[in-house]
């Protein structure tokens, strides 16, 4: 079928998209001629990431274009829509945090992380900040150092932090205009690279504590003086144009791409990333893609200054921003900064990474032949009912060797807890039957982690619902570890080296199943230990009890919270009387 629907694509551009032998997408590509590239395809020699691409792909569809700007924006739309497996996507990457200063209703800083950044005027957002702890640390010393507005909401009367001078006490309303204003240049000076600003304060509150002798507080502001130090040291290269602007190079070998990222702001460079990606298309086209779906999360700068192979024209358009290269002066030097950092990074980790491919998907490739089938799924299940209550079960799952933490489910049982038949019986079914109604995809293999009860549950579990998915059990020894792997179909016990990749890569599924069970468990008695505890304070209604264990999550958090902490929630009348209760009940727990 795929050779006659070759001969019938056009020479035109366009986007295409592989499918697999259920129908669903696991590459979205981009083409100036689809004949040409889809042709490489099915009739090249490929290798590498390709090749494992290519032996999936059991049909093909395309979408003709008018131009390859448009190509380029229906292939960035499908990606974001299907999120294919084989795609360059931004899986592993957060968005980068950013320092906000805003001014409205109340001067603040914060660490925020924004998917699109939008401009306010009543807001100024500095970065982004590659390494968040930096930019955490600066925003705690600039609230220790200014008195901005530190608590949630609105309190009634000031807070601690009024009384200890970290505060203006915004809640009375009677600040005046000029200590908000030079508070405010101060602040926005240091963020926008003055640092003797801060440098220059920190210096004189050390002077005044060593001078009163509070040595523990000079010693730990000349800790925090010294790491100022350091990440402003980072920012030493620069260009002098006070403009932000990114620059973007990448080094090509052994069928990986090493793409490197500096972040200018200010004409100072703040930060760099580095990327290192398998090659499944021309490796441009990879690129372009990554860049594009980047700064799709990120902030985008006034200009980006990369290599000439790439489409700046398209790239331009597509981002909304000026792509440039140059050939000479210091913005060539960063750009030649860039790929030699791209190189290094690939070859100092090319062993790594090579290391991770055997462990992930060359373990899955071991167990594909272990079991003679195609892998690309796998769904793993754990019960947990430990403490004599909150009987519960965890679902993680693995694709092509690699956790994909965003499928994952929990599941409250029903069942008595000492029953692990019905237990996977239940849990199997609400799972697999919401994935037929709601037609989303389904496993290649299940793993139960259990014997032959375990395994005969989830067996009769998709007879009832008529699906034919392999099913195999996860069993331990009498230590609890990983021991063998147990065929659902013939009850044969699979031999498996204990040193190879195969034996680890079941090891570590069992253990996450395990871990993300035993987390859930743990959540939900604690939840239940501080709803009942609640329970036993006057004042504390339906309302006030969500809102309270939704700030601290467990009795231990909010016994370590202070009784202004509490009133932020309840009245102080209440918060003191939940305080002491508290106190009391952790106390009792401790003897």
């Amino acid at each position: 079928m795929i050779r006659e629907k070759l001969n019938l694509v056009p020479h035109l551009p366009g986007s295409y998209q592989m499918k697999n032998k259920d129908g669903v997408i696991i590459y979205v590509g981009k083409a100036k001629d689809l004949k040409n590239r889809l042709s490489s395809y099915f009739n090249g020699r490929v290798t590498g990431k390709t090749a494992k691409l290519v032996s999936e792909i059991a049909d093909f569809e395309y979408i003709v274009t008018n131009s390859e700007l448009e190509s380029f924006i229906l292939e960035i739309n499908l990606i974001k829509k299907y999120d294919p497996k084989y795609n360059i996507l931004l899986k592993d990457d957060k968005s980068y945090p950013y320092i906000e200063y805003s001014r409205k209703p109340y001067p603040k800083v914060k660490v925020v992380r924004y998917l699109h950044v939008k401009k306010d005027k009543n807001r100024n957002l500095f970065g982004p900040y590659v390494n968040a702890y930096a930019a955490r640390r600066i925003v705690n010393l600039l609230n220790r150092l200014y008195p901005l507005k530190k608590c949630e909401g609105m309190p009634k009367e000031v807070c601690l932090y009024y009384h200890i001078h970290e505060c203006l006490g915004y809640c009375q309303k009677n600040v005046a205009e000029e200590d908000i204003q030079k508070m405010e240049q101060d602040i926005l000076a240091f963020l926008n690279g003055k640092d003797e600003i801060i440098t220059d304060k920190l210096m004189e509150m050390i002077k005044k504590h060593s001078d009163a002798m509070n040595y523990e507080v000079a010693l730990e502001l000349k800790k925090e003086l010294e790491y100022i130090k350091v990440v402003m040291e980072k920012q030493k290269v620069e260009l002098h144009d006070l403009i932000n602007r990114d620059v973007i190079n990448y080094y090509f070998a052994n069928g990986f791409i090493s793409l490197e990222f500096f972040f200018l702001r200010n004409g100072k460079l703040v930060g760099g990333k580095n990327k290192i990606m398998p090659v499944v298309d021309n490796y441009i086209d990879d690129i372009e893609s990554y860049i594009a779906l980047f700064y799709s999360r990120n902030e985008v700068p006034r200009e980006v200054i990369t290599n000439a192979e790439l489409n700046l024209d398209v790239l331009s358009d597509v981002v909304g921003t000026k792509f440039l290269t140059v050939t000479k002066g210091d913005k060539k030097k960063l750009l030649d900064m860039a790929i030699t950092n791209a190189k290094i990074n690939l070859e100092n980790n090319f062993e790594i990474i090579q290391h991770d491919i055997a462990r992930t998907s060359g373990a899955n490739s071991e167990l594909e032949n272990l079991l003679d089938m195609k892998i690309s799924r796998i769904d793993c299940f754990d019960n947990s009912n430990l403490f004599g209550d909150f009987s519960v079960s965890g679902m993680v799952v693995f694709k092509d060797g690699v956790p994909s933490k965003n499928d994952y489910r929990k599941f409250k049982v029903s069942v008595d807890m000492n029953d692990d038949y019905h237990t996977m019986k239940e849990v199997t079914y609400r799972r697999y039957f919401r994935a037929l109604v709601e037609k989303s995809e389904l496993p290649d293999l299940i793993l139960v982690d259990g014997g032959k009860s375990q395994i005969s549950a989830c067996k009769d579990t998709l007879d009832e619902l008529n699906l034919n998915i392999k099913v195999c059990g996860l069993v331990k020894n009498d230590r609890h570890r990983t021991n063998e792997l147990l065929d659902g179909d013939t009850l044969e016990v699979y031999p498996i080296d204990k040193t190879s990749n195969l034996f680890h890569y079941l090891t570590r599924i069992q253990d996450e199943v395990h871990r993300f069970t035993i987390n859930y468990h743990r959540t939900l008695r604690s939840k239940g230990s501080i709803a009942s505890i609640l329970d036993n304070v006057d004042g504390i209604g339906a309302v006030r009890k969500k809102e309270l264990i939704k700030k601290y999550g467990s009795v231990k958090k909010m016994s370590e919270a202070t009784v202004d902490d509490l009133a932020q929630i309840v009245p102080m009348k209440v918060a003191e009387e939940l305080h002491r209760y508290l106190q009391d009940f952790i106390n009792k727990d401790i003897e």
